[in-house]
């Protein structure tokens, strides 16, 4: 799901503070990027999925917060919106994987 930040180039040079916003949010992407909710069998591996999820839409939020005086470009928007949209759509899954499994 989040596989797509793993070809991120994290080389490239921060000019601005929308650059440094961006280069944060593409690290929360590649951070995500391991997190692979098939292999997900315990408790424990929801709970810590969890987490990771929520702990990264909180930096997501935050990278947003720090940057909102800042002139946001659509860009930044846009791949906040997207990151936030996939950790929802994750945590649904983790959620649903959850109550598939109580009901087992």
């Amino acid at each position: 799901m989040f596989s797509a930040f793993r070809s991120i180039d994290h080389s490239a040079q921060i000019r601005t503070p929308t650059d440094a916003a961006e280069k944060r949010l593409d690290g929360i992407g590649h951070v995500l990027s391991d997190l692979d909710i098939a292999a997900i069998k315990t408790q424990d591996d929801v709970n810590r999925a969890l987490w990771t999820l929520d702990a990264a839409s909180k930096c997501v939020r935050a990278v947003l917060a720090e940057f909102r005086t800042q002139p946001a470009t659509e860009q930044l928007i846009r791949k906040s919106r997207n990151l936030i949209d996939l950790i929802e759509r994750a945590r649904d899954e983790v959620v649903s994987f959850q109550a598939r499994a109580i009901l087992s």
